[in-house]
């Protein structure tokens, strides 16, 4: 079966960082250092980063299926989970499902619900439009390769330079090795669809909603357009989801841990010292 490329430092408790959409564990560089002791381990999605990309469809379950195949390999039972985009949702879908596995749950700039259209800004909703739009969408994604490069120039307060670029670049070289970018982008739930994973989401919010033995932290920032998590969510995951610490990181794009990767670590560090997580 095709696997999971991960890298880990450190020993003690494992704490699991999952990327999201078009990313991989080369974004979470910066903050690694400032998240001090455990057992810090970043994988790639399988697709993306140097996972392998095996022909599958890159639907939300078949991300779910492969990583739970790679914590079963790696024997990770009792992890805290950090989840940024994509990666938030894969982390509350597998803590929903396995609840004794997890100790905590950090996040940012994630799903955490099922979206109307009109909880994205304008130009994102737009942009959505136009992604899910047969034939544009495989323009805008696998040939002109749009969506890799503008997360890193437009959805940063800072576009990132050349090197962490051409990082970011590398796993997706060809139009055939962007579909998992594709149907990532694809399947932000909005307006009910896809419906499937609607149902999965709200699976995880009713656990979200009643998990009060599981310390969560909700990291916002402002400053961006691109923000999904800007004050109206917030107040939503305050409200419905328990066992949650807020804090504000400042100004940053969707991509907040290229711009805050010191305030990210900086705060999970103190929320897992808080709540004895390692």
């Amino acid at each position: 079966m095709p696997e999971l490329h991960h890298e880990e430092s450190g020993d003690g408790a494992p704490i699991v960082f999952l990327h999201g959409n078009p990313g991989s564990s080369h974004g979470w560089r910066h903050v690694l250092p400032h998240v001090g002791g455990g057992r810090l381990i970043t994988p790639d999605l399988i697709g993306m980063g140097r996972s392998d990309k095996p022909d599958i469809d890159y639907t939300f379950a078949d991300h779910a299926r492969y990583l739970d195949t790679w914590f079963d390999a790696l024997g990770l039972d009792d992890v805290v989970l950090v989840g940024h985009d994509w990666g938030g949702a894969l982390a509350f879908d597998h803590a929903a499902r396995h609840p004794g596995r997890v100790r905590g749950l950090a996040f940012f700039e994630t799903i955490v619900k099922p979206m109307a259209w009109d909880d994205l800004s304008p130009q994102a909703a737009e942009r959505s439009k136009k992604i899910r739009t047969p034939g544009i969408g495989e323009d805008m994604v696998l040939t002109q390769d749009l969506f890799i490069r503008q997360a890193f120039t437009g959805g940063v307060r800072t576009p990132v330079g050349d090197d962490d670029l051409a990082a970011y670049l590398a796993p997706f070289p060809t139009p055939e090795s962007r579909r998992p970018v594709l149907a990532w982008a694809r399947q932000l739930p909005l307006g009910g669809e896809p419906a499937g994973l609607v149902t999965r989401i709200e699976a995880y919010d009713e656990w979200l909603a009643t998990s009060t033995g599981t310390p969560k932290l909700l990291m916002t920032f402002d400053g961006s357009p691109t923000l999904l998590i800007g004050e109206r969510m917030t107040r939503w995951c305050e409200e419905n989801i328990v066992a949650l610490d807020v804090v504000a990181c400042g100004e940053a794009g969707h991509h907040a841990h290229e711009d805050r990767p010191k305030e990210i670590g900086a705060e999970i560090s103190a929320w897992l010292d808080r709540h004895g997580l390692r």
